[in-house]
């Protein structure tokens, strides 16, 4: 079996036993899977307050790939907004609601619990909201930047 199979079936076999573990990749390549806590901070200036970020990979403020953590409380909202780049997310946890235009309207926003993915193509105005503690799993192509449909609605304008 080539390094690269038993890594799949690692990673397989993890998944399909629920496992809570972060995979990253090893830089000496001597073991195919690292098992870490994720180590949330606060959240992003650019993003309203009481949300929590964890770095996964890469780093979100530079060319290339990155995956981050999003932990937001109940009721927490992300505003319409959107990004340069496609932007992919995977509910790790809780209930997330994701709609599409320029206002907020949770009556009508798709909702997604545990295992709900979606993606945000590059461009197109979005926003989103937590019900009950939600954490979802952000991946893409940096860097990454966000802007707000309405310039009021940047936390750097509050």
């Amino acid at each position: 079996m080539t390094t690269s199979n038993m890594r799949l079936v690692l990673v397989s076999i993890a998944v399909a036993a629920g496992s809570a573990w972060v995979f990253t990749a090893c830089s000496d390549d001597t073991s195919p899977v690292t098992e870490s806590p994720v180590d949330f901070q606060a959240g992003p200036a650019s993003f309203p307050s009481g949300s929590e970020i964890a770095v996964l990979q890469g780093d979100p403020s530079q060319s290339g790939e990155y995956t981050v953590r999003l932990r937001l409380p109940d009721g927490y909202q992300l505003p319409p907004h959107f990004h340069p780049t496609d932007e992919h997310v995977t509910v790790v946890e809780g209930t997330f609601l994701v709609g599409m235009g320029d206002a907020v309207d949770l009556a009508s926003a798709t909702t997604l619990g545990q295992g709900g993915f979606v993606v945000a193509p590059a461009g197109a105005h979005h926003y989103a909201a937590a019900r009950g503690k939600t954490v979802v799993q952000v991946h893409g192509e940096g860097p990454f930047a966000i802007t707000y449909v309405n310039p009021a609605d940047d936390p750097a304008n509050q």
